[in-house]
């Protein structure tokens, strides 16, 4: 496929003020797909997509908390009445506290939980009227290895992820009939300032090394969506070849 094979498409992209959001509005954009990129921090995400607009496709920054309903709704509507229309729908936007169970707040659990997974609930909620019309649409959740394996200190983001996963597996039984896939990536390290709070809280960082780019993630992404439409890649895990804590 060509460069520009995803003009006149739309996607929008939450947590695109930075990380994998960030690297995968710009591999849309790319592909020549109008975005949407959406996250809490407002001026981090128009920094991008004022970047984006150099590429000459249409792009919106929008500022939102993607575990408020009100909020998501406004949001896609804004987008649905400034581009036209909504094919893809990609939930990066994700929290972490890295705490016991006995030191964690209520409100640090009901956050994490409420952007990890409530989060991409509430967006498939929004967009999927939409798809429907459409008869078409792909909705990508972004998991994580913590999906898949365990260790301390990471109780909500396990549930949050764990909990993804399983959403999203019945979400594309329900999308099936009209036409809208969903894929659950499932990456592993990357590097971005997801590990930033680990030196605040004086805990070893990870080894660079070992993390991958996610600008690497982020074309996986887009594989999953230029797939033929008689098939849908329905979870891929995707690690740094030295990541030394998998499998």
């Amino acid at each position: 496929m060509g460069e520009r094979e995803l003009k006149g498409k739309v996607a929008l992209v939450t947590g695109a003020g930075s990380g994998l959001g960030e690297a995968t509005a710009w591999a849309f954009a790319r592909a020549g797909a109008a975005v949407a990129c959406v996250d809490v921090r407002a001026e981090a995400v128009r920094r991008v997509a004022g970047e984006l607009a150099g590429l000459d496709v249409p792009v919106l920054g929008l500022g939102c908390d993607v575990s408020d309903a009100d909020q998501v709704a406004d949001t896609v509507a804004a987008v649905a009445g400034r581009l036209g229309r909504l094919d893809v729908l990609v939930s990066c936007a994700a929290v972490d506290h890295t705490l016991s169970v006995d030191e964690m707040t209520v409100e640090q659990w009901d956050q994490v939980i409420g952007v990890n997974l409530r989060g991409p609930f509430l967006l498939a909620k929004a967009v999927l009227p939409m798809m429907r019309a459409q008869r078409s649409g792909h909705i990508v959740n972004i998991a994580s290895t913590a999906a898949t394996r365990a260790w301390a200190n990471a109780a909500a983001y396990h549930a949050s992820k764990w909990g993804l996963v399983g959403f999203s597996r019945a979400l594309g039984v329900e999308g099936r009939g009209d036409g809208i896939r969903v894929t659950t990536i499932i990456p592993g390290g990357m590097k971005t300032h997801f590990f930033d709070r680990f030196a605040d809280q004086g805990i070893p960082m990870p080894d660079a090394s070992n993390l991958q780019d996610p600008a690497n993630v982020a074309e996986v992404i887009l594989f999953a969506v230029r797939m033929p439409r008689d098939s849908a890649l329905q979870e891929v895990i995707i690690t740094p070849v030295t990541e030394t804590s998998w499998p």
